[in-house]
This record gives structure tokens, C-alpha cells and sequence, in this order.
């Protein structure tokens, strides 16, 4: 799973901080930072509050994460 797959897994579950996006998915914490802000950049993800911000998915992030489970082999 890639770790753009295992970021939204995580926040689709429920919405997260980096902080805890790192903790459940043991990508570094830079690492899923860089990644969520492009993911936000495409429009998948969103940040709300103050820091440490909580992310969660938008509908387009939505449609990914079910695109990605139709996708992935059982």
C-alpha cells in the first residue's frame, strides 16, 4: 500500500493530525506532513482548527479511497 493509500485509510477512519496519521501508518512524520500537503493541493484532503491541524478527506477524497479499495486485491 502506498503511502498516500495508507494516509487516507487512516484519516477516512477518522479525521487525524500528522502526529497521529505517523503514529498509526509508522511513515515519518515529515514524510506524511509532505504528503498530505500535496494530497490538500489536489483537493483530496483538508485541514481544519489550529495546529496541530486535524485532516480529514473532502469528497473528492472520498471518491479516491473507494477507487482504491475497488482497485486493490482481495
Amino acid at each position: 500500500m502506498s503511502a498516500r493509500s495508507k494516509i487516507l485509510s487512516v484519516i477516512e477512519a477518522k479525521p487525524s493530525s500528522a502526529k497521529e496519521i505517523s503514529g498509526e501508518t509508522g511513515l515519518n512524520y515529515s514524510s506524511v506532513l509532505h504528503h498530505l500537503k500535496l494530497l490538500e493541493h489536489e483537493g483530496i484532503v483538508a485541514r481544519k482548527g489550529g495546529r496541530p491541524y486535524v485532516w480529514f478527506t473532502t469528497g473528492a477524497g472520498q471518491l479516491r479511497l473507494e477507487q482504491l479499495i475497488k482497485e486493490s486485491p482481495h
